[in-house]
């Protein structure tokens, strides 16, 4: 007999995603980062807003969050995603040259912000082991927050950006050896530190160790086989996969799952399916990381608010003065302009995510004290509320200047992104004729195909060229849409091409697209589209026969190649115009995936 439907089963997730459904539209309505609205959500439904008093009404009761643990196991996965994603975006080579950043800017950061603070906790009467372990945690940043703040205002890929992620990125690396200080003063056992240590170390270098020989065995020729199915949900599964599996390998190694999804962002990085990847990934990465940030807010208790308030505000403030000064002083120590620490200073001065597990471990441990605890995660947690605002004022306070090459890092966006005239929809003969054309005039394009052997064979030789689906338009803002001069799409199915056509008109009102048409009606068809020039394959045969026939009977080339031309312009202005009667009926919808193979 089957068990009664419980709603309770479902409720969170139901509530989650109308909350999604609400805050998101609103706030990009008004300008406001959806972070804010998601932590507020979170605060309003949580156990201390509504949930209060969901005890007292069922109405109250359906409407807020009554199980943050159960939320808090999956939202540990939207910073997980997001770290992924950013490791998409670089490479071996851009992270070794960004070594200077990560470990001079980041080690100087973590280290002075670390004993500052833990030198405040123990002036303020804490011991000795719980200074340490607030030192630590309140010396990390929110890479949840920080990260999605800055790519919303376009400022990732400026100096700023690129020294904020750097000193993120260090802090990652080190929530493993702070994760183990806090257990070892847990156990109290300090006289067996130097073995702990080894033994802690080791599974971790272990860990990294087959991330590295296992992902770059097994990635490339595991997202070649699924490619070949030609089957999305299957990349989609593989794509999760790997985000997934990597990030719990590297947490039972003693490392941080995002370090894990990281390492297997970078290790896709220079791969040909890195663009798809992003588009299938992207969703999840959204959703995640708005219920991480309702799960924060709901694990905010707002009743410490009431109590004392002043306490905690201050506190809060000292925090974020505190840490923006040791911040802006270790980047001008390592030589980063005073603009550019200025904005450092303020996105990473709050306190961050990991905060809260290595104080939950320690008040767990006792090694701090719960009413202490418990002030601290408030007062991170208003802290990371403050974020999207502090970067707000970085960037009134910043005047208009270049963008500073810090390091010489200014290219560490990838060139797909910003170096983009040409887009080649299908690489098959005529996508490649036209390639080596581009080449020769010494003009870059990138090529999108979706025949994975094609693809990979391509890659091997040099081209740049990605597997996808062309007629994505999210596909096409990761090839550089924005950016490119024209767009040529050379499938060999109509169908295809009017999809790839439709969504490139789409996104751009300006975009020159060059498209191959099957014969005169489908060309009009195209034209109609909004295709700039569209090149039926019967025309152009007839037109290259006629001009071989003229030229071998003897009539001299420079009146054929006038003529041809003549009589090319007199085909294109007809079809241009086009009649009624000649026009398909049928509505294409860019959305619709379709198969970019071409012939």
């Amino acid at each position: 007999m089957a068990e009664p439907f419980a709603l309770d089963h479902y409720k969170e997730a139901l509530l989650f995603l109308s909350t999604a459904g609400i805050v998101v539209p609103l706030f990009r309505r008004l300008r406001i980062s959806p972070v804010i609205g998601f932590i507020g959500a979170g605060v309003l439904l949580g156990p201390s807003g509504l949930g209060r008093f969901a005890d007292r009404s069922r109405l109250i009761e359906a409407i807020s969050f009554t199980q943050v643990e159960q939320m808090s196991t999956f939202a540990e996965f939207g910073v997980v995603f997001l770290l992924f994603m950013i490791g998409l975006e670089l490479s071996f080579e851009r992270l070794n040259r960004m070594r200077k950043l990560v470990f001079g800017l980041g080690a100087l950061q973590v280290i002075s912000c670390a004993v500052v603070v833990a030198g405040a906790a123990l002036w303020s009467g804490e011991t000795g082991a719980s200074a340490g372990v607030i030192g630590g945690a309140l010396a990390l940043s929110s890479t949840a927050i920080v990260i999605p703040v800055l790519a919303e205002r376009k400022r990732l890929r400026t100096a700023a950006g690129r020294g904020a992620f750097s000193v993120l990125l260090f802090q990652d690396l080190m929530v493993a050896p702070l994760l183990f200080m806090v257990t070892v003063l847990g156990s109290r056992e300090i006289a067996g530190v130097g073995s702990g240590l080894l033994y802690a170390v080791l599974p971790a270098v272990i860990g990294l160790a087959v991330i590295f020989g296992v992902g770059r065995l097994v990635l490339r020729p595991l997202f070649r086989q699924v490619a070949m199915a030609r089957s999305p949900e299957f990349f989609m599964a593989a794509c999760l996969l790997v985000v997934l599996g990597t990030s719990v390998l590297s947490a039972a190694s003693g490392l941080s799952m995002t370090l894990g999804a990281f390492i297997a962002g970078l290790l896709l990085a220079e791969t040909e399916y890195r663009r798809q990847v992003e588009v299938t990934i992207e969703p999840f990465k959204g959703l995640l990381l708005g219920l991480f940030f309702v799960s924060m807010g709901a694990g905010l208790d707002i009743g410490r608010m009431f109590t004392d308030p002043l306490r905690l505000i201050g506190l809060t403030l000292a925090l974020i003065v505190v840490k923006g000064v040791l911040v802006w002083a270790t980047a001008r120590l390592v030589g980063v302009p005073g603009a550019v620490a200025r904005e450092i200073a303020l996105v990473l001065a709050p306190g961050g995510e990991f905060a809260f597990v290595m104080l939950g471990a320690a008040m767990a441990t006792g090694v701090v004290p719960h009413g202490t605890g418990d002030d601290l995660m408030v007062a991170v947690t208003l802290s990371m509320l403050a974020i999207p605002f502090l970067s707000s004022l970085s960037i009134k306070l910043t005047p208009p200047t270049p963008d500073v090459d810090l390091y010489g890092l200014r290219d560490l966006a990838p060139p797909e992104a910003t170096l983009v005239p040409v887009i080649i929809a299908g690489y098959g003969r005529v996508g490649q004729l036209v390639g080596d054309l581009l080449t020769r005039h010494k003009i870059p394009f990138v090529a999108i195909d979706g025949d994975a052997k094609l693809v990979s064979a391509e890659r091997e030789s040099g081209t740049r060229i990605y597997w996808g689906d062309a007629s994505d338009p999210e596909f096409l803002r990761r090839c550089g849409i924005a950016q490119a001069r024209g767009l040529v799409v050379t499938m060999d199915i109509p169908l295809a091409v009017e999809k790839v056509v439709a969504a490139g008109r789409q996104e751009r009102k300006d975009l020159i697209i060059v498209a191959r048409a099957r014969d005169a009606v489908h060309a009009r068809h195209l034209y109609e589209m909004g295709a700039t020039d569209a090149i039926p394959e019967t025309i152009e045969a007839s037109l290259q026969l006629s001009e071989s026939l003229l030229v071998d009977i003897g009539v001299p080339m420079g009146y054929v190649i006038a003529s041809i031309h003549e009589k090319r312009d007199e085909f294109r202005k007809i079809l241009q115009e086009g009649s009624e009667d000649a026009r398909p009926r049928r509505a294409i919808k860019p959305s619709t995936r379709a198969s970019t193979r071409s012939e």
